[in-house]
């Protein structure tokens, strides 16, 4: 469980990829000697287990599933070697919780439309998937690249978001370009709901007629 409250960032030393899996090495000198064999970490959104440490370094494996998921795929792009990239540890007893859910279990991908700056704040527009627009709600939280964000505006299959200075600087927004693939995840608290209507709908038909809706005073 994480917060999407970005705690540091790491820069990618290499990716390897293969059809079947693939393993990515990430630098995070900020970390030390917080991070363990089998620990978990947030790697721009994607929930990753940490499988070798060695001299602020971690790697991790990535399966078929998350290559094909997240940005770290080349059919998305695919992750550089020297890119930045936001790192969350999970969520502690005790550690405030300053964002929203985050479960780090990426949806998919979207494109970056613009970041163009607004006096000291900046706007963040992301184009999203079709499959994604349900979990848009204005004013509801929204993960990207692991960050929690609140949604600004809504409109056209795109997303845009206020981005203040703290946030620009903190995270790997301001290295964003036009056309760059970036992690989705929506609120789970939206998917709950959402699963809740299908599983309701699935066991029972309710017709509601004009009157009834009249009569209640809609």
């Amino acid at each position: 469980m994480f917060t999407g409250i970005i705690e540091h960032i790491g820069t990618v030393e290499s990716l390897s990829l293969q059809s079947d899996g693939g393993r990515v090495t990430i630098h995070a000198p900020a970390l030390g000697n917080k991070l363990a064999v089998s620990n978990s970490i947030a790697v721009n959104g994607c929930c990753l287990t940490i499988v070798a440490v060695e001299n602020d370094r971690f790697s991790t494996d990535l399966s078929e599933e998350t290559i094909h998921k997240t940005s770290f795929g080349a059919n998305h792009g695919a992750l550089k070697e020297g890119a930045r990239v936001n790192l969350e540890q999970p969520l502690t007893a005790g550690k405030e919780f300053g964002g929203h859910f985050v479960l780090g279990h990426v949806d998919g991908t979207g494109r970056v439309a613009h970041l163009r700056p607004e006096g000291e704040n900046w706007w963040y527009a992301v184009e999203v998937p079709e499959e994604f627009a349900r979990y848009i709600v204005p004013k509801g939280s929204i993960t990207i690249d692991g960050v929690s964000l609140t949604v600004a505006r809504w409109h056209d299959g795109v997303v845009e978001i206020a981005v203040i200075p703290h946030t620009y600087e903190h995270t790997n927004i301001r290295e964003r370009k036009p056309g760059d693939a970036v992690n989705l995840e929506g609120d789970i608290l939206g998917k709950y709901v959402e699963r809740y209507l299908e599983a309701r709908g699935s066991t029972t038909t309710t017709k509601i007629s004009i009157a009834d809706l009249t009569e209640q005073g809609f």
